[in-house]
């Protein structure tokens, strides 16, 4: 498979990562009505600046580790790594009465900024797949 830009693989990330936040966000709005229900998110941003970092060839963090004094010591959360992203409950919404922390304002402004996000990605793929393109129709003209 030939790969046209270095970027190619995090724009895809990006994309399934949406994706997911993008089901995440339907997932709360169809349990608006169960009670106890708390609204989830997925913390994906981490990850795609570590691929990020990683794809760009950039190794020396520019962060400041936090000091230890064991070998057991907890490192901090900047040096883990999450995977595919780390689901967890948004918090800082008050629960209704029966216990359900859904906002259904704060989840369609959510799922608004996200499809925003995945149209971007979107039209950044197609840009650089027509430069790609235009680039072999120039070639075969000479």
């Amino acid at each position: 498979m030939v790969t046209t830009h270095k970027s190619k693989p995090l724009l895809e990330q990006a994309l399934a990562a949406r994706s997911l936040r993008q089901q995440m966000i339907a997932s709360n709005i169809a349990n608006i009505d169960t009670p106890f229900y708390k609204s989830r998110d997925v913390d994906f941003e981490t990850v795609l600046i570590q691929k990020a970092k990683e794809i760009h060839g950039i190794k020396e963090p520019k962060e400041l580790k936090m000091a230890t004094s064991h070998e057991n010591h907890l490192q901090g959360a900047f040096g883990s790594s999450f995977g595919a992203g780390m689901i967890y409950l948004r918090d800082g919404h008050l629960a209704r009465n029966d216990g359900n922390t859904v906002d259904l304002d704060v989840e369609t402004t959510e799922m608004s900024k996200n499809a925003l996000m995945i149209d971007a990605l979107t039209q950044a793929m197609k840009k650089k797949s027509a430069i790609f393109k235009s680039v072999l129709e120039a070639s075969g003209k000479v």
